[in-house]
């Protein structure tokens, strides 16, 4: 990414003043498997008290990005870097898919405008909610 864009968007990585300020008040604490830093700063500290914690992302901005145990780090639910304490991966998790909201990859269910508007007709379980009833 050129110079100038680091400088105007926010939306693809961090701006300059974000990585000025993460290289002079951040201790890097950790990197996830997709690429994410995750910083904290003793000097600056939250209104009650606490170390403030960031991320920057490796790519687009998409707070769907960050795995649980990263997001519990950051919201301070345990004070613990994830990395120094997890379980094991079990046999059923699955890689991390993108959040497809907005894209042709989004689901659609049947009876959806974008598959055509049909649907299944209403079957003798349904009746109709009448006002006078």
């Amino acid at each position: 990414m050129s110079f100038l864009s680091k400088i105007f968007t926010w939306w693809d990585g961090a701006t300059i003043g974000t990585s000025v300020f993460s290289a002079l008040n951040g201790e890097h604490v950790g990197t996830d498997a997709q690429g994410n830093r995750y910083y904290r700063s003793a000097k600056k500290k939250t209104p009650d008290g606490r170390d403030r914690r960031w991320v920057i992302y490796e790519g687009a901005n998409d707070a769907s990005r960050v795995p649980a145990e990263w997001h519990g780090w950051l919201h301070h639910s345990f004070d613990e870097v994830p990395e120094s304490h997890l379980p094991p991966a079990h046999i059923w998790e699955v890689d991390y898919t993108p959040n497809a909201t907005g894209t042709p990859q989004a689901y659609r269910p049947q009876g959806a405008l974008e598959r055509g508007g049909q649907r299944a007709r209403a079957t003798g379980d349904y009746e109709a909610w009448s006002p006078d009833a």
